[in-house]
């Protein structure tokens, strides 16, 4: 039995998306940035691919910036804000970021060459919109706020934040890799100036992200090379993951609505399974609005490493949070902002679906954690 329910970490590639890279991989060698006709063959992939993933978040194709992945595109946004700036700067971010954004931050404060303000959350593990507006100031170069929770699922009032900013000299970043092929995003309506997203979320190839950059945006590149991605990210395209990041976003915008409804359901019945199963135990951000597809639970008494091994020898496959910080051996960060006692939060599993999944995996997940739970 083999059953995977940790798509928050990364996707399957669909079957398509590998089709369409294949041809850049056995037949086309060129480089994108070469005037020959497999280098021009190349340059046209990649332009058709940067309008496919512009499509899927309503922006021109000519504010997408190829990254690898979504934490170079957290990288280039933040540390990117402040080099054009050329000075200390003011910043506002939270205290549940993806540590790609977190160390960034603590980064910048170390240099020193930023002063920053850590937001904290509810109980649900929601940003108020009303503590940014406090910690704004005339200094404040930009503010960086993620859609949604890579842990929890709780998706933050983003757009309300937007709205706020509207007319101020103080950009807007947000880390949307959890919800870019999981839920509409239109950056317009979020009010972002820029927005970080990653292929292998939503079923693209690994290794290949993007940074949306709101025209007239001031970056500066963290790298020296030659003038691709209109100088904000020098270096040789990675053509085939370009181009399957292309189609797996033109499918994920063709099959949003479907996918989201029947993750859904499949969701809510695996959390209803847990809960009547597991005495005790608590969904995290359970009254907040939340991904369809994520459910972080504790179960209290439990070691959350030792569930996630004991259901992994079962075919299982779950998480105990961010995959980036698998290694730590610290608690959540997410969890303590919320609050969160000690006891459950040793307990914090993390169950995650996709589109791949079925009833079938639902029901034998749950079987399997209750055979876990029993031990």
């Amino acid at each position: 039995m083999s059953i995977y329910l940790d798509n928050n970490a990364t996707t399957p590639l669909y079957r398509e998306v590998m089709e369409s890279m294949l041809p850049f991989l056995r037949e086309v060698q060129g480089n994108a940035s070469s005037l020959h006709e497999p280098g021009r063959r190349c340059h046209r992939a990649v332009e058709a691919a940067r309008a496919q993933v512009a499509s899927l978040i309503g922006s021109a194709p000519e504010e997408i910036v190829f990254t690898s992945g979504g934490t170079e595109a957290n990288n280039l946004a933040i540390q990117g804000s402040i080099r054009h700036a050329g000075h200390s700067e003011h910043l506002i971010t939270t205290a549940i970021e993806h540590h790609s954004v977190l160390h960034c931050f603590r980064g910048l404060e170390r240099r020193p060459v930023a002063s920053v303000s850590y937001l904290g959350c509810t109980a649900d593990g929601c940003v108020v919109p009303a503590q940014v507006e406090e910690h704004l100031g005339a200094d404040t170069r930009l503010v960086s706020i993620m859609h949604a929770n890579n842990e929890t699922g709780v998706i933050q009032p983003v757009g309300e934040i937007g709205a706020s900013l509207r007319g101020r000299h103080t950009l807007f970043h947000t880390d949307a890799v959890q919800t870019v092929g999981k839920l509409p995003v239109n950056v317009d309506e979020l009010g972002v100036d820029l927005l970080s997203l990653s292929a292998h979320k939503f079923h693209g190839p690994l290794g290949v992200g993007a940074l949306y950059v709101r025209k007239g945006t001031a970056l500066s590149s963290l790298m020296f090379g030659g003038g691709q991605e209109a100088g904000l990210r020098p270096g040789t395209y990675n053509v085939p993951a370009v181009v399957g990041m292309g189609v797996a976003a033109q499918l994920s915008e063709l099959s949003l609505e479907e996918n989201a409804g029947y993750v859904s359901a499949l969701a809510e019945r695996l959390e209803q399974g847990i809960v009547r199963m597991a005495s005790g135990c608590v969904v995290m951000g359970k009254h907040a609005r939340r991904l369809v597809n994520t459910i972080d639970v504790c179960f209290p008494g439990e070691d959350n490493r030792t569930v996630t091994a004991n259901l992994d020898t079962l075919g299982v496959s779950v998480s105990v949070g961010s995959a980036c910080s698998a290694g730590d051996s610290t608690a959540s960060h997410v969890l303590r902002a919320m609050g969160i006692d000690a006891s459950l939060m040793d307990g914090s599993v993390r169950f995650s679906l996709g589109c791949t999944n079925t009833e079938q995996d639902v029901d034998a997940a749950l079987d399997a954690l209750k055979s876990v739970l029993n031990r």
